[in-house]
This record gives C-alpha cells, sequence and structure tokens, in this order.
C-alpha cells in the first residue's frame, strides 16, 4: 500500500495540503500520515539573557519565572499542535481516507522528513508556511531544504486543491524526469485515464523526437492519455505559460539539477516555476 507522508502547520495551505493527500490516496490505495513538527522557537524562548546586572537573588528569581514561562509555552505549543492534527485527521477522513495517523515531532523539519522518509512513497507539504508572505510570493523557508534533502517526490500543495483530470511534464530527458516518468507508470489503474502533455524545451531534433516518444509510450501502456510537444524558448517562460493558458492542473518536474551555490548565482528554474504556476507541483530529485 502506498503511504503518503503530509506536514502541515497552522496556516492557510494545511486543508489544501490535507486535500491533495486525499486525492492521491484515493487514486493509489494508500494511507495517509499527517506530521506537524514544533520548532525549538516553539518550544522555548529565544535563549537570550535577560537578567543584565541583577543580584544573585532578583536574577534566580527571574530564571525561575522565565523557566516556568517556557514550560507554559511548550504545553501550549503541544496542545495546538494535536488540534491541528486532530483536525486534518478528520478533514482526510471526511474525504473519504481509510487509514489515516497522525505524528507530532519536536525538532527540525528537514532532519523530521529524513528520518521518517523511509516508510513513505510521496510527501506532501505546502508552498508556503504560517511565516511567508503571500503578498511577495515567497516560498516557505523551508521547501528547497526538504526537496533536495529528500529522496522521495515531494507534493508541493497549491494554496487550494482543485481536481485534477490534466498533467503537463517538463520533459528534459533527466535521470529525475525520468524517475518522473517510471512513478506514473508504476502507479497501477490509479492515476490511469487521466490526460498528460510531454512538454520538452528546446529544438526539434530527431534524438528529441525519439526520447520524448520513448517516454509517451511508457506512459500510453500504463493507461494515460499521452500527447508531445517540444518548444523553444526559455523554460520558466515556456512551462508557466503552458499551465496558465493550457488547463493543466497538475506540473511533473525534475528538482534544482544544479548546486546551491549556482542556484544563488542564476537563480532556479524549480524555484521560479513554483512561485509563478498556481497549480500544485511533483518534484522528482
Amino acid at each position: 500500500m502506498t503511504k503518503i507522508s503530509a506536514y502541515i502547520d497552522a496556516s492557510s495551505y494545511a486543508h489544501s495540503v490535507c486535500d491533495h493527500a486525499a486525492w492521491v490516496a484515493g487514486r493509489m490505495g494508500g494511507s495517509v500520515e499527517v506530521l506537524h513538527v514544533l520548532g525549538r522557537r516553539d518550544m522555548h524562548g529565544d535563549g537570550g539573557d535577560l537578567s543584565g546586572a541583577l543580584d544573585m537573588d532578583a536574577r534566580d528569581t527571574l530564571l525561575a519565572e522565565l523557566s516556568a514561562m517556557d514550560e507554559q509555552k511548550a504545553k501550549l505549543a503541544q496542545k495546538r499542535g494535536r488540534l491541528i492534527l486532530d483536525q486534518a485527521k478528520k478533514r482526510l477522513e471526511g474525504a473519504g481516507v481509510a487509514s489515516v495517523t497522525t505524528k507530532l515531532r519536536i525538532g527540525d523539519l528537514v532532519e523530521t522528513v529524513h528520518d521518517q522518509e523511509t516508510s513513505a512513497d510521496l510527501i506532501v507539504i505546502g508552498k508556503r508556511g504560517e511565516a511567508a508572505a503571500f503578498a511577495s510570493q515567497h516560498l516557505g523557508s523551508n521547501l528547497e531544504r526538504v526537496v533536495r534533502a529528500s529522496s522521495k517526490p515531494v507534493l508541493v500543495a497549491a494554496r487550494a486543491f482543485k481536481p485534477i483530470s490534466r498533467i503537463l511534464i517538463a520533459y528534459d530527458g533527466g535521470p529525475s524526469v525520468s524517475r518522473a516518468i517510471n512513478f506514473l507508470a508504476g502507479a497501477g489503474t490509479g492515476f490511469s485515464g487521466l490526460e498528460v502533455s510531454l512538454l520538452k524545451i528546446g529544438q526539434c531534433t530527431d534524438d528529441a523526437t525519439a526520447r520524448v516518444e520513448q517516454a509517451a509510450q511508457q506512459l500510453r501502456s500504463a493507461g494515460y492519455q499521452v500527447e508531445t510537444r517540444i518548444v523553444p524558448g526559455h523554460p520558466e517562460t515556456v512551462i508557466a505559460d503552458a499551465v496558465a493558458n493550457q488547463g493543466f492542473d497538475l506540473l511533473v518536474m525534475g528538482a534544482y539539477g544544479h548546486s546551491r551555490i549556482r542556484t544563488l548565482m542564476i537563480g532556479s528554474t524549480t524555484t521560479e516555476l513554483m512561485r509563478s504556476c498556481k497549480v500544485p507541483v511533483v518534484l522528482f530529485r
């Protein structure tokens, strides 16, 4: 049985993450484990020294009060986290997912994903968390770290779930997108019947045509309706335009094919497409 790990917080993306996870679980007959990770700041104060030039007795009194406040903050954070998980479980069960479990973890999100992903087939996470700014289209601060660190495909949920019937695969012939093709082809009949478009950016050479057609045939054999296109231009522009104007509901692509240093210098196609596209994106490393 397919296992989906869904990571949520208290942001508006939590419901969307659950709805996307429920859609995959319904298609593949899978289970969903919902995780909420409490960071160190959620559990403790910032660790600053507030005692200043106080004498020993006053300092001891203050430290005792700060310790009590930290303990109360930790208890409230855990209570809040359990309420978030309980609501998510009810939403998933209401969507028809038969097997739903929840887990509250304390620590770093990326470390938690690394620890938990060995038993998961797919990770679902929101495009932004509680602290990200919607107006400036900021992505969540942990999103790239999670995708780069994970060996499993990551479904980045859009702000709201919409029914998915048409999938765009940004095909570059590389190993990451080959993993995507294999994943979809190996999903059994769960996703069969969906329309898939393989879009390759570049010149329409005989070799490019042959490679795209080979991938398309693999998906057709698994029950997908597949069309292929080879279009010249810049990937960010061509792919974003296709998603925005041609009715695609899901984008599938390889992720972060270059180092962080190169990304800092010239930017990242992956990051730019996640910012600009309003549909969920499945990323393969």
